[in-house]
């Protein structure tokens, strides 16, 4: 099919490149100190490698002053971008992202795509799915800071959902947790849906490149292990409106810390039996893109810090919602949490705080605040509860 529609996909990659082209010019000409500043850190810390000083001691320039903070087998992955010039590591690593976002979109929505009666319209359909993913705030927020979150989701997406994969599976799951530790939680999902082999093999490579730096590179590792690691605020302001997690909308509410870490205990326990529950069921129902995006929520949900980028994992969401496409309530549906994760939500009740409004302001305001991140919870309920009822009686 691919090979007779070669055309078609062509005609694609254009349609696809000239749609997101106002998303990449904008943050791509942005300023230098405000364009793609993750990104800078990354090849910064590879630079830092490449020089012999300690990754975790430098900052970016100002105004930004940001800290390398992922585990060290990311900086000397990063020493790849620091070979390459800012411009070239630019483009590159924005073409990564949209090739990333690919791989999800492919695997997110596999059922719908592959649905008999709309396989030659496949190509157009994708088109369509990639435009409107790639407008969604956390995909922008990809571009806009250069982030590595997509790459991640693909990642841990495609281990679990592959059917024929040319890889060991786990293998994916383990490079991605070694680079960034918030996809731990598949080796979790992993256990509690006994794919063990799977397991093995993720906690396997994990634990060989989260090792190797320390033959490599010990001072680093050292540091990063025994110092960095246990800074949250190397992360950035804990209490800002970035911080979707749980505990990022519970410090928001300026409770005692104690209180607040004990209620972020609490929940955060209770969300995860229901997500990792559901996750497990809806693996068991063999749904395993619903169970994988059960398993990327409880990565931004359970986390101390989840930025707004995390939520890149709401493309595999929509997926999950959408399923072959049939169900018109689904795919109402998915039409809201799209629009919904499209537009700032979190910004309006940033606004809608600083308006002041006598007894609407301090409680709605904040409530719009947390918006996306109240918004995962119920995304999480959806897909444990209200999906698998709509799934047996569509009607």
């Amino acid at each position: 099919m691919i090979r007779r529609q070669w055309w078609a996909w062509a005609i694609v990659a254009l349609v696809v490149a000239a749609a997101v082209a106002p998303l990449v010019h904008t943050w791509l000409t942005n300023p230098d100190d405000q364009r793609l500043v993750d990104l800078d850190v990354y090849r910064t810390g590879g630079q830092m490698l490449l020089d012999g000083q300690p990754v975790y001691e430098f900052f970016t320039p100002a105004p930004q002053l940001l800290p390398f903070t992922y585990p060290p087998i990311a900086a000397m992955l990063a020493v790849v971008l620091a070979e390459m010039s800012w411009s070239t590591a630019q483009w590159v690593w924005t073409v990564g992202i949209f090739v990333a976002l690919a791989v999800t979109v492919g695997f997110a929505f596999r059922q719908a795509l592959g649905r008999q009666g709309l396989r030659k319209y496949v190509p157009w359909v994708f088109a369509f799915l990639m435009v409107a993913c790639a407008y969604l705030m956390p995909i922008r927020d990809q571009v806009r800071f250069g982030q590595v979150d997509i790459l991640l989701v693909a990642l841990c997406l495609a281990d679990c959902v592959a059917k024929r994969p040319w890889w060991p599976r786990g293998f994916l799951i383990g490079l991605a947790t070694a680079v960034k530790l918030t996809p731990g939680v598949f080796l979790i999902y992993l256990l509690v849906t006994r794919q063990w082999r799977t397991f093995f093999m993720a906690a396997f490579v994990a634990a060989v490149l989260t090792l190797l730096p320390f033959a490599v590179i010990p001072r680093d590792a050292a540091d990063f292990w025994f110092w960095a690691l246990l800074d949250p605020e190397r992360l950035g302001a804990n209490a800002a409106t970035t911080n979707q997690s749980i505990r990022g909308m519970l410090i928001r509410l300026y409770l005692p810390e104690l209180a607040t870490s004990a209620i972020w205990l609490v929940i955060v326990a209770v969300v995860a039996w229901y997500g990792f529950r559901g996750a497990r069921a809806a693996y068991k129902a063999n749904d395993p893109v619903t169970a994988v995006a059960l398993a990327g929520l409880m990565a931004v949900l359970l986390s101390p810090v989840a930025w707004i980028h995390h939520l890149a994992w709401v493309v595999v969401v929509l997926g999950a919602i959408v399923g072959d496409g049939r169900d018109p309530v689904r795919l109402r549906v998915a039409a809201g949490v799209w629009l919904f994760y499209v537009v700032p939500v979190p910004w309006w009740g940033v606004s809608l705080k600083a308006a002041d409004i006598p007894g609407v302001s301090v409680v709605l305001g904040k409530i719009v605040q947390n918006g996306f991140g109240l918004g995962a919870l119920a995304l999480v309920w959806l897909l444990v509860s209200w999906l698998p009822k709509r799934r047996r009686s569509p009607d």
